[in-house]
């Protein structure tokens, strides 16, 4: 009866062991390639802007991401390899790791859900202190620093809006006074030059336009996020299992 008891123990062992192994050396992998390309659009951009151009013209703007995709990339690379290296050489220490960033991460999730849900209030100071933010950044770097000018111009041609809160954050910034008075092209559909005048009252500002959007969308946005809070959760378990079992042997 025991004989039988610790087979199927060793083979719920073995199982969890290849799913913590597979699940997060696909995350390893997919990490892998993301900081792969970001540090190829940073060491290399002129083949990568070929490539580019010829397979996606549209994308074209986002190769400034670079640091971004690097950034995501190692952090991906950090969680796979810890859960891999944990699972495979059932290790306590880098399955503890796994667990407690895990659970940092998914905390930091909830948390911000709460704020959002419960204390609407205090949601609408954060948004507008970052509203303040964007629009301080959109009159000082619009137009002088590429990146920030990048980002900018993909949101808004994407979301087909202009600006944080409308097209009137431009007045007086560094972009509008280096062109005469002008907007930047995205913001006009049809016209040039883009003056107050050519701006279609269709074009909103990016976060009215992001919050028709999610209000649109809110069920796939929610299902996504319920999805990956499941994935959290079920990584956590998996981890906390075989660490238990592993303690056990």
């Amino acid at each position: 009866m025991q004989g039988m008891q610790r087979t199927d123990n060793m083979g719920c062992f073995s199982l969890l062991k290849t799913m913590m192994f597979l699940f997060n050396g696909a995350i390893f992998l997919g990490g892998a390639v993301i900081l792969a390309i970001g540090i190829w659009v940073k060491v290399d951009g002129g083949s990568f802007l070929k490539i580019l151009v010829t397979a996606a013209p549209q994308l074209l703007q986002v190769v400034n991401v670079g640091y971004l995709c690097i950034a995501i990339g190692a952090f991906l690379v950090l969680m796979g390899f810890l859960g891999c290296y944990g699972a495979m050489k059932e290790s306590r220490c880098m399955l503890m790791i796994f667990f407690f960033i895990i659970l940092i991460i998914f905390v930091a999730e909830t948390a911000g859900a709460v704020v959002v849900l419960a204390f609407s209030s205090l949601s609408k100071v954060f948004i507008d202190f970052l509203g303040n933010i964007a629009v301080e950044n959109l009159k000082n770097d619009y137009g002088l620093k590429q990146e920030v000018t990048t980002v900018w111009n993909v949101t808004m041609k994407e979301f087909n809006c202009c600006g944080f809160n409308g097209y009137q954050d431009f007045n007086n910034s560094f972009y509008y006074k280096e062109h005469s008075h002008q907007y930047p092209d995205v913001c006009c559909l049809y016209f040039n030059p883009c003056t107050a005048n050519n701006i279609s009252s269709q074009v909103k500002g990016c976060f009215e336009t992001f919050e028709l959007f999610l209000n649109k969308n809110g069920k796939v946005v929610g299902g996504v996020a319920l999805g990956i809070c499941a994935l959290e959760i079920a990584a956590m378990i998996v981890s906390m299992a075989l660490y238990s079992m592993i303690g056990n042997k």
